[in-house]
């Protein structure tokens, strides 16, 4: 540890852009600090990844079910608010478990918020001065909320994922991760649900047609959709709300989720204090997530970059850090194949080169109708189908599908889209049998 500093390493925030790599760090010797003003774990173990799959497990069920029907007999339905409570046994016990994983590891964690100082220093809710050689900016998103009138009328992801009573009409402003993953809950759990979108595109990152099954799916199930809404004003209406678009239409609605995306944290971090660059997007980092000041870095979802904002991501930069602060690598962060998912029914999944690139590139794209495939037969899934993209030389670099079961199959072709694999090197890999991976890597 340095005589100098408090810790050889402190991060700001406490999610998986500081624990996967701050706890390795510490059992190097390395002497780590932890700030966080909230729950450590931060958004996906807290309010994000972990309570959402939680709850959308019985949606999951419930849409198998009725596939069956003739084989499975009875209908199930989804209990909300058992289904609450359930996720909340899931996630409560989580922070505790990574406060312990750091500690055992000999990090300490100081509670509060932090406000730099200069570029070594920073500030602990106006009182404390902790110091550190290294400081890592891993503060994460935060919703992003309408700047219209009446805008604190609505409610963001973290509100309905504790939301107990389930309205009877639900509206979601925006169709991203956020507004399709939670309009697809709700609407299996008995709300009548009206997604309004900003443009005329859903879920714009993924693969068009893919989405365009997942949107007339949730339509024939009773979602609406209104396109270019153009929302101007949240207003109270007795027990229910008015919402106002398009040049004067109104919507009453019983709860409005305001799912417009996700900004950074860095509000009240004192970055002008330092002179550390960044702007909307994001801090502003080099390839080795290190910021205009050479001793502050930053990870995770609050970096201004072209990654998807996904765990997986944060992950990798945490890991990157602990190996470049431990002194086992000196060289730049190499991203490796970082997927992605949206967890509607169905699912699409994604990772490596995108279907119009490849188009773009005359990359060979194979279509694979994956409803007639037996192994989709066997739960009747009605939508179905990926698509696959070789380059030139017969490597398998990117792959995109939509089913039920997407994620899973995704997930098994990332070796070879990594690692760069030829058909012959494919073929020499043989999954369990009958199984979604074996299934992925036959059609590979």
């Amino acid at each position: 540890m340095s005589e100098k500093f408090d810790f050889d390493v402190l991060y700001i925030g406490a999610g998986h852009a500081t624990f996967d790599g701050a706890a390795p760090l510490a059992e190097t010797g390395v002497s780590v600090g932890v700030i966080e003003s909230g729950l450590v774990g931060g958004t996906c173990p807290n309010r994000g990844c972990n309570a959402k799959i939680a709850l959308d497990e019985p949606v999951k069920m419930t849409r198998e079910a009725q596939r069956m029907q003739g084989i499975v007999k009875g209908n199930i339905s989804i209990d909300w608010p058992k289904n609450i409570d359930h996720k909340q046994e899931i996630i409560d016990v989580l922070p505790d478990g990574l406060t312990a994983r750091l500690e055992n590891a000999g990090a300490k964690i100081i509670k509060g918020h932090a406000q730099f100082k200069d570029n070594h220093t920073v500030v602990v809710d106006d009182k404390k001065e902790v110091t550190a050689e290294k400081i890592v900016i891993a503060t994460g998103l935060r919703p992003h909320r309408l700047d219209i009138e009446g805008t604190e009328l609505g409610h963001d992801s973290e509100d309905f994922l504790n939301l107990r009573d389930l309205p009877e009409k639900l509206t979601i402003i925006g169709s991203g991760y956020i507004g399709m993953e939670f309009a697809t809950m709700a609407n299996e759990a008995g709300a009548d649900v009206t997604i309004m979108l900003h443009s005329n595109k859903v879920l714009r990152k993924f693969y068009q047609p893919y989405v365009q099954k997942v949107v007339d799916d949730l339509k024939s199930r009773g979602v609406t959709f209104i396109e270019n809404a153009d929302v101007q004003k949240f207003a109270k209406n007795g027990d229910n709300f008015t919402i106002t678009y398009q040049d004067g239409k109104t919507l009453e609605t019983g709860w409005i989720l305001d799912a417009t995306g996700r900004i950074p944290n860095l509000e009240n971090l004192g970055l002008e204090n330092v002179g550390v660059k960044y702007d909307k997007t994001g801090v502003f980092v080099n390839d080795y997530l290190q910021t205009n000041i050479d001793n502050i870095y930053a990870a995770g979802d609050v970096v201004s970059n072209d990654l998807p904002k996904v765990t997986p991501a944060a992950y990798f930069e945490s890991k990157y850090l602990m190996s470049l602060f431990s002194g086992q690598t000196k060289d730049p962060i190499k991203y490796p194949v970082i997927p992605s998912v949206v967890f509607t029914s169905p699912r699409i999944a994604q990772a490596g080169m995108s279907v119009d690139e490849g188009k773009e590139k005359n990359y060979d794209i194979s279509t694979n109708d994956l409803a007639n495939y037996w192994y989709y037969i066997v739960d009747k899934e009605p939508i179905a189908e990926s698509k696959q993209i070789h380059d030139k030389d017969g490597h398998l670099v990117g792959v995109t599908e939509i089913s039920d079961q997407a994620e899973d199959a995704v997930n098994a072709l990332l070796p070879a889209i990594e690692f760069k694999f030829n058909r012959e090197q494919v073929g020499r890999l043989i999954g369990i049998f009958p199984t979604i991976g074996y299934a992925a890597w036959h059609r590979a």
